[in-house]
């Protein structure tokens, strides 16, 4: 409900602050006494349009601040999770109005738009005046109305199931087909690519296996050419040229021509001679390492063959040769993928139509209660128009089909709250009514009857007596007490009747200082009130017979 109100420099109200209580709240005054004042300062705080002419005059700013306590379970607080907004048992909304005409909206002190302050207060208030109504007036709310009446939380969450099924099981077979299509549009470069993989045969870690192959192998090669240079060195291939052997025998054999005595030549062929055995182990040293070293060049020429090919592999496909064998798996599972689609998509159509038929169902008996419960409506609210002198008014619920595609989680009704108010009238739309009098007192009989499925805490009615006086005066107060006892009521009313069944009353006066008018708003007692109804019901002079009446209306209670 709304706790508090507070109000600086708008219009005529220089500070003005606020307390209110649960029941209803009664706000009385002469005409032009400021009373719309309040009205307009609660709905800038609501989010409603701000106009630069509500900033006090000679003031750069206007400021309204209202403060609610809704129950734990009101809708609002999820709006405030879903914006990232701290939920607190106390929910204020401020805004400030510049002299330019430039806002700015505040929830908990926490800057917002305009718009979900505007979205948050729908929630917490609802305004029913002679020219501006908001909630029933909104085609939109009715459905959920017709079904708080019923009582139709049931049927109306099996219908909202069915629909989140329905729509799951539309977009699983949504992306099923998409995914066939995708994977069909590139079929060829598929199956392509998946052959020309296959062929290759790519293995994990085969990259870096070949590569130190390759390395070893190449090593291998130089160390040969450098054990065949060492050979060829000891054995010429040009026979002409003279071997380090051949030189070595015929140094020996010349040593060993010389003419006796040659003892001093001895030493020198002993050298000689073992220079020839030194260089035959080296030649056969030299042969056995040849043996060994010898390269396989078609063996490193295969393996540069095959890394080459996997290099290649992986630039054409823009991945690194270590993730080529998961790529053709991934491939592969595309194809297979494909191949399966149509049993896939078969089976997601088959859950999709169940799902459908499922909501459909869900719907049609919502549709159904819905009837019921609109004939009961009608008939209650044909109860209550009499008294609020309206008994040649007709009210009509309207439930139209929609088309598919405007089916939802609340069905697939369309429902409208229908009026005429004179026989022989079609029926119309609420907010059309010409009268704004009848309107406001229609809007009454529909709470009256509604208010127990109203999400909304606070309901506002700005001279819903207007145009009225007596017995009807009295049945439009004698509802508003009871709507009062379900969600907290402020009514503005000219009517002593209406004011008489307020739990606070609250008397707005304009007050001249100097050169300047203020408005005052002040909470009358039991003496007071007296007085007040007094000069309702007298006018400008109050008699003892006025008072005598105001004592009447509230019960004589001193």
């Amino acid at each position: 409900m709304l706790a508090s109100l507070a109000i600086r420099d708008v219009v005529l109200i220089e500070k003005l602050d606020l307390s209110f209580d649960a029941g209803l709240a009664v706000l009385t005054g002469e005409t032009g006494a400021g009373k719309s004042i309040l009205l307009d300062s609660l709905g800038l705080a609501l989010g409603h349009r701000a106009e630069a002419g509500l900033v006090r005059a000679g003031q750069t700013q206007a400021s309204v601040a209202a403060a609610f306590l809704p129950s734990p379970d009101h809708p609002c607080f999820d709006i405030l999770r879903d914006q990232g907004i701290s939920a607190e048992d106390e929910l204020v909304l401020r805004r400030v109005l510049q002299a330019d005409g430039k806002s700015r909206a505040f929830i908990n002190d926490q800057p917002v738009s305009v718009a979900l302050l505007k979205r948050l207060g729908a929630t917490l208030v609802e305004v029913q005046g002679q020219h501006e109504q908001v909630g029933l007036a909104d085609p939109a709310t009715h459905a959920g109305l017709l079904d708080a009446f019923g009582a139709l939380d049931g049927e109306r969450s099996a219908t909202a199931t069915a629909w989140a099924t329905w729509r799951d099981a539309t977009r699983r077979l949504a992306a099923a087909r998409e995914a066939i299509a995708s994977a069909q549009r590139e079929e060829e470069w598929l199956r392509h690519a998946v052959g020309e993989l296959t062929d290759l045969a790519p293995e994990e870690g085969e990259e870096d296996t070949l590569a130190a192959e390759r390395q070893r192998l190449q090593q291998g090669e130089r160390r040969a050419e450098a054990i065949a240079t060492a050979l060829g060195e000891l054995t010429p291939r040009d026979r002409r040229a003279a071997s380090p052997a051949r030189a070595l025998r015929e140094a020996a054999r010349a040593l060993e021509r010389l003419p006796p005595p040659n003892e001093e030549a001895q030493p020198a062929i002993q050298a000689l001679a073992a220079a020839q055995d030194a260089l035959s182990e080296a030649e056969t040293l030299l042969s056995r390492l040849m043996n060994e070293a010898g390269p396989d060049p078609r063996r490193l020429e295969q393996v540069e063959e095959r890394l080459f090919a996997l290099r290649a592999g992986g630039r054409k496909h823009s991945v690194p040769v270590s993730e080529l064998a998961s790529l053709l798996g991934r491939l592969r599972a595309r194809l297979e993928a494909l191949d399966a689609g149509a049993g896939e998509v078969a089976t997601l159509e088959a859950a999709e139509a169940k799902a459908r038929g499922s909501y459909i169902a869900a719907a049609g008996k919502l549709s159904a209660t819905r009837r019921k419960s609109a004939a009961a409506l009608e008939k209650a609210l044909a109860e209550e128009l009499p008294p609020l002198k309206l008994d040649r008014a007709r009210l009509v619920i309207d439930i139209t089909a929609r088309d598919e595609n405007a089916w939802g989680a609340d069905g697939q009704d369309r429902v409208s709250f229908l009026v005429a108010t004179n026989p022989g009238q079609t029926p119309g739309a609420l907010a059309k009514i010409a009268s704004g009098g009848e309107l406001s007192r229609l809007m009454l009989a529909l709470k009256v009857v509604l208010s127990r499925g109203s999400p909304v805490p606070t309901l506002i009615f700005d001279e819903v007596d207007s145009g009225i006086g007596g017995a009807t005066a009295a049945a439009v107060g004698e509802r508003l007490a009871r709507v009062a006892d379900r969600v907290q009521v402020l009514v503005v009313t000219h009517s002593p009747q209406v004011a008489a069944r307020g739990t606070r009353h609250f008397r707005v006066a304009k007050q001249v200082k100097g050169q300047r008018a203020e408005t005052r708003v002040e909470i009358l007692d039991q003496a007071e009130r007296y007085e007040e109804l007094a000069r309702m019901l007298a006018g400008e002079k109050v008699t003892e017979a006025a008072r005598a009446a105001a004592r009447s209306l509230l019960g004589g209670k001193e």
